[in-house]
């Protein structure tokens, strides 16, 4: 099933954000464009929802105007791979009082990112 609305992240180092949201959630390739060659479009599966990362040669440099909040079984335990895999934990994480457990991080980019896990 696709998603109605699709969250997409420019990029200038496509491999090292796909390998990212790869390794620290699981992430499932659904296409790429073009099939073969130099990637431009990468489709991510993440859980039941998708994310597409599109490399753009001059994206500007940092973080864009986005928030990605992405559901994990175990906030505590993926917090040590983040910098492992070229992201920055922003700080403990916390136990909000509508029932999550969130922990902001930033992905190899600096585009914002909330791990968070039902209590």
């Amino acid at each position: 099933m696709t998603s109605s609305v699709l969250p997409m992240i420019v990029t200038r180092d496509l491999p090292r954000l796909a390998g990212f949201y790869r390794d620290l959630f699981g992430a499932v390739e659904t296409g790429r464009t073009p099939p073969e060659g130099l990637t431009f479009y990468l489709g991510l599966r993440i859980g039941d929802s998708d994310l597409g990362l599109v490399s753009v040669d001059d994206a500007p440099e940092g973080p864009q105007r986005m928030l990605l909040s992405i559901a994990v079984p175990d906030v505590d335990a993926l917090l040590p791979r983040v910098p492992e895999l070229g992201g920055q934990v922003e700080g403990p994480p916390n136990d909000m009082p509508w029932g999550q457990r969130v922990a902001h991080v930033q992905d190899p980019d600096g585009n914002s990112v909330n791990l968070t896990q039902q209590l």
